[in-house]
């Protein structure tokens, strides 16, 4: 019969090389706040279920929460955003069906 490794053993806890983590432009996570549907594929300090949201006001979407960050995307008015966090003005999320992952301002958007 073989031998199992030893829980405690370093056989138990071997890693087989570097971590692949998802696509941060289209998979929404942070070292502090990521998805509840990434929570079996990224670590972070905390997870959030999205809340659906509608763009109000067509707006763009920025890589980080600044007007002067690089733009990513123009949203039009109508399309969903799953936001994950709103503070100090700003909304962080994903948008459209491609999932897009940035920043807007939170007052573009409106509930669905």
């Amino acid at each position: 019969m073989a031998k199992l490794p030893s829980p405690t053993s370093v056989e138990g806890f071997a890693l087989t090389g570097p971590s692949d983590l998802p696509d941060p432009r289209t998979h929404a996570y942070r070292r502090d706040l990521a998805d509840t549907a990434l929570a079996n594929q990224v670590i972070a300090l905390h997870y959030a279920e999205p809340l659906n949201r509608v763009v109000r006001l067509a707006a763009t979407l920025r890589a980080a929460p600044s007007d002067e960050s690089e733009a990513l995307a123009q949203l039009t008015a109508g399309e969903p955003f799953a936001m994950l966090d709103n503070s100090l003005g700003w909304a962080w999320g994903y948008a459209g069906h491609d999932r897009r992952v940035g920043y807007l301002p939170a007052e573009s958007l409106g509930s669905p």
